[in-house]
């Protein structure tokens, strides 16, 4: 049975019309066209729709819509804006970090709420946040770089 849950995307007030079971993830890309949080597994394995939900990363293929309702979700797209990049947005296009893409949402709003709380991580710090997140394309060491770029914290 339907329900209609209010939603804060990216800044902005949403309504859904849903099962209050649905994914938090299919609402955002089938009922409001969404396109930076992906399907991977739907076992929130390997990060690819993750968001951030009140600044928390949140895997979205497990997240009951429901449970958010009247909270502030920010996708991959709100973190940042062409014109004015998140600094973590900047610094994966300087390291030229996106192959195909896929995994982005997972690598960034992971490492933005991880970046918030911890500001100048070490290497290992990073390496732990960023566990569980999947990218098939191999660039983790681009990823590494990004991040400790964003963080200020480049050698």
């Amino acid at each position: 049975m339907s329900q209609r849950i209010n939603l804060i995307v990216d800044g902005k007030a949403a309504t859904v019309d849903a099962d209050p079971a649905m994914p938090l993830l299919y609402a955002l890309r089938s009922e409001l066209g969404a396109t930076s949080p992906k399907f991977g597994c739907g076992r929130a394995q390997c990060g690819a729709c993750t968001v951030h939900v009140e600044g928390t990363p949140t895997r979205s293929c497990v997240m009951p819509v429901s449970a958010v309702a009247g909270k502030r979700i920010t996708t991959l797209a709100g973190l940042g804006t062409p014109e004015s990049p998140h600094p973590l947005q900047a610094a994966f296009i300087a390291e030229q970090v996106p192959q195909c893409g896929y995994c982005l949402s997972g690598w960034v709003m992971t490492a933005a709420a991880f970046l918030k709380d911890n500001p100048r991580p070490t290497d290992a710090q990073i390496r732990d946040a960023m566990t569980g997140i999947k990218c098939r394309c191999g660039t983790h060491m681009a990823i590494m770089r990004a991040i400790k770029r964003a963080a200020g914290t480049m050698a």
